[in-house]
């Protein structure tokens, strides 16, 4: 399939998000298809449980995304307490200088600070603001918002009503974990651990497992559903909009989201792949755009729950978030090695081990272009000594691995499970 170049005039109406939850993170993002990322520093953002980004970083980030062409916006989306304000207009100089594309907000005294402070620095509006009407739409487009990231709660036909109402940037989340609280505004965390996930900090107490106990039966507990692991009644399925991107797009959005600043590498460069390709086939033929079957198989090798439309199509129901019973993330691969590079005298990848591995086995190779590849592991070099080993057991140990011809750097082997 050809990979559209950005920049191309084709691309220019839509744009594919990824998640940057560190440094490497973004990195892969870039190289495997993002359009944009969106990342957070280590205050002021929703993910406060993902490594983030220090100012260094964060310059460092956005250098490599400009060079590649990619823009960055940066989460200031807590919903913020008075001490939160005191560092905030320094953080914001600090963005700007750091030639940040645009900002992500969800409380509106942020929103006015930035108007006034930063009034060129564009605002996008957080899906933890809840926008699930025109009205919304229209009254923040007129305080000065530039794009709205919509509420998971929308179907096709409300999103579609926005857009003909008002003319500002429409984002929705195409694929990731959603949370069982209303537009993600949880007070289960806060309650439960004393962690505010309305201050970056959830502790996903909607994840755990949990039981009934009658008043008078104390030590009884009682499954919801019938499971020797328990119940996971309010954890929600996993959004995946892959077959819906074309009546998304006819709706009006522009920007499709994915989510998962904490997720892995291994999850990002995998979904962003699937997804760019998905983009660029739709664009060289709406008319003829189908999901292939090799998409699909792709997003079940990432860790992951059963898979649902959420909202989209108007189902309220349970079908729409509820888990299975068991509520377990699922996948069909095991993240086992990173590339850094090609060894040209040894013929032989670089790699970094990320899980347990050994000679004899077959893996896959998953690159940023192209098909990916089997190969069978026929030896394994220590990248330091040189000494041949039957086995990486070490974490992130330097290694080297014969194969014939050069493989591009943040190339992945995983394990078919």
């Amino acid at each position: 399939m050809l990979h559209l170049k950005r920049g191309d005039p084709t691309l220019s109406s839509l744009e594919l998000l990824a998640p940057a939850g560190d440094l490497e993170k973004l990195k892969v993002a870039v190289l495997y298809g993002a359009d944009a990322v969106y990342l957070g520093g280590r205050q002021f953002s929703l993910r406060a449980g993902a490594a983030n980004f220090d100012d260094r970083d964060m310059l460092e980030g956005i250098s490599f995304a400009h060079r590649h062409k990619v823009k960055v916006y940066v989460a200031v989306n807590i919903y913020a307490h008075n001490e939160d304000l005191v560092n905030l207009p320094a953080y914001l100089d600090f963005i700007v200088r750091a030639g940040a594309d645009g900002v992500i907000v969800s409380d509106p005294g942020v929103i006015e600070m930035i108007l006034k402070l930063q009034p060129r620095l564009p605002i996008h509006l957080s899906t933890q603001a809840n926008t699930t009407n025109w009205a919304s739409a229209a009254f923040w487009q007129r305080l000065g918002v530039q794009r709205i990231v919509l509420a998971r709660e929308l179907s096709l036909e409300e999103i579609r009503t926005i857009s003909s109402r008002v003319d500002v940037q429409l984002e929705a989340f195409v694929h990731g974990a959603m949370c069982m609280a209303y537009s993600g505004r949880c007070l289960l965390s806060n309650f439960m651990t004393g962690r505010d996930a309305n201050r970056g900090d959830c502790a996903q107490s909607c994840r755990w497992r949990y039981y009934l106990v009658e008043e008078k039966r104390p030590g009884q507990y009682f499954p919801v559903e019938e499971d020797n692991r328990g119940t996971y009644f309010m954890s929600s399925k996993d959004l995946c909009l892959l077959e819906y991107l074309p009546q998304l797009a006819q709706a009006g959005v522009t920007s499709f989201k994915i989510e998962g600043r904490m997720k892995s590498i291994h999850y990002l460069a995998t979904v962003v792949k699937i997804y760019r390709q998905a983009i660029d086939s739709y664009l060289q033929d709406p008319a003829g755009y189908q999901v292939l079957p090799q998409w699909l198989a792709e997003l079940t090798k990432v860790s992951h729950r059963a898979y649902t439309t959420g909202f989209l199509l108007g189902d309220r129901g349970e079908t729409a978030t509820v888990a299975a019973a068991s509520g377990n993330y699922c996948r069909l691969a095991t993240f086992v090695g990173l590339v850094h590079g090609y060894n040209p005298q040894t013929g032989s990848m670089i790699v970094e081990q990320r899980n347990n591995f050994k000679v004899g086995e077959t893996l896959e190779l998953l690159m940023p272009q192209g098909d990916n590849r089997i190969i069978k592991v026929t030896a394994i070099y220590d990248r330091e000594t040189g000494a041949a080993m039957e086995a990486a057991p070490h974490p992130q140990q330097m290694i080297e691995l014969p194969f014939d011809q050069p493989v591009p750097a943040m190339s992945m082997l995983r394990r078919i499970d």
